[in-house]
């Protein structure tokens, strides 16, 4: 075996075990969105969208007076709750296929520009519909244990 021919094997065997370690291990940011976080997203939009009807009039009462959440509140709550449980159905049908730009991602944009359910927390709504009474997901309590 000639000189070139052990320096080039030597060289592909060390990139063969290099390059494994050197490689990036992440998971891409769409892994998160599957088929199956799509049913639960539809199964959730269908069956706590009403929840938007009550959660837009808090919204609207707080910042603009009762007056405003008990009428504009009403009517945009129930325009939200049939968008979302529109959307709802529709992923309940096309849970199983990648639709939105050939992923499982939810086909709402982040600002109302083409009619869409907005991810706007503050003025629109979330991935998931929202959750009234206390809200339960944070990990910290206020009593001391010792």
């Amino acid at each position: 075996m000639s000189s070139v021919m052990r320096k080039l094997l030597l060289i592909t065997l060390a990139l063969g075990i290099i390059a494994p370690v050197m490689g990036d291990i992440q998971a891409p940011p769409g892994t998160r969105y599957t088929s199956a976080r799509k049913l639960g997203r539809a199964i959730g939009n269908i069956l706590y969208g009403i929840v938007e009807i009550p959660e837009q009039i808090v919204r609207k009462t707080e910042s603009q007076g009762s007056k405003v959440g008990w009428s504009y509140g009403v009517v945009d709550g129930t325009r939200r709750a049939f968008k979302r449980m529109g959307y709802g159905f529709y992923e309940l049908v096309t849970f199983h296929c990648p639709t939105y730009h050939g992923t499982f991602k939810p086909p709402y944009t982040r600002c109302g520009a083409d009619d869409r359910i907005e991810m706007n927390p503050r003025e629109g709504l979330s991935e998931f519909p929202p959750e009234l009474g206390a809200e339960s997901y944070f990990r910290h309590s206020r009593s001391q244990k010792w």
